[in-house]
């Protein structure tokens, strides 16, 4: 019984990693209806014999042995980091959440009006990757950004992937988001940084927790930008997860009340990762929650491809949200440098526009 249910956790697995959710729920069913699959057979020197139906207990206690192995919606490896600079430097906090690990970029002349930018990588990446890929460094000396990089160790998750999925990691008090909260209000207070300069972005499931980080956390990060991302709560377990992925995802706070950070959303069309309709749900989501407020459209073009631009305004004028739908882009940090994982050279550049988004008055 025992090797039977691994194997149809392993085959339900291979089937998630490429999103073939349904496949995965047949395997899982034939299992514990002790039904035939053509993809399960008997290791060498063993016979199933008769069919024999496997209690649920069985499959979530072998679910949970590789719980920790999806969602991946990055699976390449990344690769060496860069020459050692001594402006990017490694550090940890340690908080009543826990330790976090990251890295640090100064800028050279930091004496200046600074503002904060936490950046969480995707999935299988890691700090020198993203800043490498992203090229955020380079703005933080044009623009006097200090940018914290955050690493999300393999122990916390097999792929190095935020939990935004787990509900332990989507709410305030605990978890990941309290750990990223307490090192942006740790680093504002070395400093200097005024509240309403700190700032939060991600790729992929780094994005899916900037937006549980814009929902829980409003109060520390005023803006974020979410590349490629899920809306929170839109996912509660690893099988949501894939197929929210896939475009399938309920959010729970769509029009929800309460005060929220403002948000820059970038997503290609071609995206086979995370679907595109995450983003606009993202978008929808902060529309639905501001009562009057319009949106004005504009076409943009940048490097041959076409981005189309919506910009969520408040009643006053101000700009609330703004939603960039890039065509053809899949999932990859737009205009990003391709020394970096995940990250397409060709524009329009998501880093400068999520700059002069956060610095926007």
């Amino acid at each position: 019984m025992t090797f039977r249910i691994q194997d149809a956790v392993a085959d339900a697995m291979a089937r998630l990693k490429t999103s073939n959710v349904a496949g995965a729920t047949t395997a899982i069913r034939d299992a514990l209806i002790g039904g035939s699959s053509s993809t399960l057979r008997a290791p060498t020197g063993h016979s199933f014999g008769r069919p024999v139906a496997l209690g649920l207990c069985d499959v979530l206690n072998a679910l949970k042995t590789r719980r920790g192995q999806v969602p991946s919606p990055m699976s390449r490896p990344t690769r060496p980091p860069a020459g050692d600079d001594p402006r990017f430097t490694s550090r940890s906090l340690t908080s009543a959440a826990g330790t976090l690990g990251y890295k640090l970029y100064v800028p050279e002349h930091s004496d200046r009006e600074v503002a904060l930018v936490v950046m969480l990588h995707g999935c299988t990446q890691d700090p020198d990757d993203f800043a490498r890929g992203t090229r955020m460094n380079q703005l933080a000396e044009e623009f006097g950004l200090i940018v914290a990089y955050p690493h999300q160790p393999r122990s916390a998750n097999a792929n190095g992937c935020w939990n935004w999925f787990d509900r332990r990691h989507q709410a305030a008090g605990s978890g990941e988001p309290a750990m990223l909260a307490a090192l942006a209000r740790t680093l504002s207070q070395e400093f200097g940084i005024a509240p309403e300069r700190v700032f939060a972005a991600g790729l992929s499931a780094g994005a899916a927790m900037a937006d549980v980080l814009a929902e829980t956390y409003p109060d520390v990060f005023s803006r974020v930008g979410l590349h490629s991302g899920l809306p929170h709560l839109a996912a509660h377990d690893v099988m949501s997860a894939f197929a929210a992925m896939k475009g399938d995802g309920k959010s729970g706070r769509r029009g929800a009340p309460g005060h929220v950070s403002r948000k820059i959303i970038i997503h290609g069309t071609a995206d086979t990762t995370v679907h595109c309709s995450n983003g606009d749900e993202i978008f929808e989501g902060m529309r639905s929650r501001h009562r009057g407020s319009s949106i004005v459209l504009n076409d943009d073009k940048t490097a041959g491809r076409k981005a189309t631009r919506q910009i969520l305004l408040g009643a006053s004028g101000e700009t609330l949200a703004e939603y960039l739908q890039i065509e053809g882009a899949g999932h990859a940090w737009s205009g990003g440098d391709a020394g970096g994982s995940y990250a397409d050279p060709i524009g329009p550049d998501a880093s400068r526009e999520m700059v002069a988004f956060f610095l926007r008055s």
